[in-house]
This record gives structure tokens, C-alpha cells and sequence, in this order.
């Protein structure tokens, strides 16, 4: 997909002043029987994968509650001087991700745990075709640091095999996107794990797939290098609850990697 884009973008502008070579529609599948999908041709900061996830799946908004677990990614957003003015405490990121996957606001007042909900429903009516999770909520999202861009997935339940497919309106293909697969990976793993479901497919949709100007030299540099095995993830078996899961509870093992490249992100 990197190859696919970096041939056929087209330069275009947004939001950061950075410009993008880009496409529209594109679609990645992983099957988790090929071993677990962590990018190989460079590092993949798996630490931070496992934290983020973990900080979405507790609900919360707090910057400072990630950076305990010694990941760092959302600092330029909590700390961007359009949010600042925003944020109802130091370190609040606003109505995010986690926030909106399990305290979705009703009209009434009340909250929704989505993805509790879709949890009991794979367990009790596993074909049911609204195992959907969103984030992309238009009446928050001036409360959010920065709007969702990995929007919205679903679940899929056949013969014991669980599979997930996420929609992503705007994909980072160099920085971004390895972190996304391997997150969205993960938690198939983790929901399959609690459900007693086997882990099978995550399907990767995106809309604006792009890469930025300054991203240029470093996914040629990518390209050039050989992709390794896949490693293989390990799960607690112990854990069968979504809110118990912590960072020991997670590790990749036989990750074998070619050294990072390192690129400035786009705020």
C-alpha cells in the first residue's frame, strides 16, 4: 500500500500546512493465522500500541494517565494551542476514542458502553449484524483534542473465528497506519480471548490514505528493506475480562525488526 500511494497520490493540502501525496478508498486484510501483523521493515513501538489500547479500553480522556504507562503520543495534541483554551483539567484530551467506546452521552443524560454492549452481544447473539463500535460522534467532536480518525469498527462471527473490520477516514501511511493494524489487531485478539472465540481476520479500510511531503525519503527507505517473519502475540489466558488486561498481561514474542526510521508527525 505504501508502494501503491507513493506511485499514485496526488499532492494535496490539509489542515497541518503539510502537504500529502494521496489516494481514496483503499483496503488491507491480515489474517491472525499468519502470525500477529507488527510491521517488520522497521520498529514498531509495541509498548506504546499496548498502552494506548489500554488507556481507550479504561474510557479515559487523561493524557497523564498514558503517559504513566510511558507512552507519549498524545502530548502534542493535549498540549496544541487549539485545545489548550479547551481542556477542562491539565491533561484532558476531551470526549476521545476511549471516552466515546464506553461513556457515549444518550440525549436523556444517561450512558452507553459500547463496547461492553457489543461484547455480550458476541457472546449471546454472535451473528447479530450490528456488533459496531463508533467513535465519530458529531455532536462532540469541538470536545475532542483531535477528532477520531480510526471512526468506527465491526465485529463478524462465523464457525468460532472472530473477525474485525475498521474504517479509518484519514490514514497516516508512514507513522500511523503500522500502529493502527497492530492496535486494531490486538484488540481482536483481546475481545476474541474473552468471548472464547478464535482470532481470524482484521480488515483495514481506509479513506484518505496519504503520506506526507516530509515522509517522502523515509518509505523509500522502507521499500527498500526486506520484510521478517511475523511475531507472534501472547495473551494472558487468565484474563477474561476487557477492563483487567494491563501491560504484563501483553507481549510479542520472536519480533525480529530492522532498525527505526525515525520522522517528524504532523499536528
Amino acid at each position: 500500500m505504501l508502494k501503491y500511494v507513493l506511485e499514485n497520490g496526488k499532492e494535496r493540502t490539509n489542515r497541518t500546512g503539510v502537504g500529502t501525496i494521496a489516494v481514496f478508498g483503499s483496503q488491507m486484510r491480515f489474517k491472525m493465522q499468519e502470525g500477529f501483523p507488527a510491521v517488520t521493515t522497521k520498529r514498531l513501538a509495541f509498548n506504546a500500541v499496548k498502552a494506548e489500547l489500554i488507556w481507550f479500553l479504561k474510557g479515559s480522556s487523561d493524557v497523564k494517565e498514558l503517559q504513566k504507562m510511558g507512552c507519549h503520543i498524545w502530548d502534542a495534541n493535549a498540549n496544541a494551542s487549539y485545545w489548550k483554551p479547551k481542556a477542562k483539567f491539565d491533561g484532558d484530551l476531551g470526549r476521545v476514542y476511549g471516552v466515546q467506546w464506553r461513556s457515549w452521552k444518550k440525549p436523556d443524560g444517561t450512558t452507553i458502553d459500547q463496547l461492553e454492549d457489543v461484547i455480550e452481544k458476541i457472546k449471546n447473539n454472535p451473528y447479530d449484524r450490528r456488533l459496531i463500535v463508533t467513535a465519530w460522534n458529531p455532536g462532540e467532536l469541538d470536545q475532542m483534542a483531535l477528532p477520531p480518525c480510526h471512526m468506527s469498527f465491526q465485529f463478524f462471527v462465523s464457525e468460532g473465528r472472530l473477525s474485525l473490520q475498521m474504517y479509518q477516514r484519514s490514514a497516516d501511511m508512514f507513522l500511523g497506519v503500522p500502529f493502527n493494524i497492530a492496535s486494531y489487531s490486538l484488540l481482536l485478539h483481546i475481545v476474541a480471548q474473552i468471548t472464547g472465540l478464535v482470532a481470524d481476520e482484521f480488515i483495514h479500510v481506509l479513506g484518505d490514505t496519504h503520506i506526507y511531503l516530509n515522509h517522502i525519503e523515509q518509505v523509500k527507505e522502507q521499500l527498500s528493506r526486506k520484510p521478517m517473519l511475523l511475531p507472534k502475540l501472547w495473551l494472558n489466558p487468565d484474563i477474561k475480562n476487557i477492563n483487567d488486561f494491563k501491560m504484563d498481561d501483553i507481549k510479542l514474542e520472536e519480533y525480529n525488526f530492522h532498525p527505526a526510521i525515525k520522522a517528524e508527525m504532523a499536528v
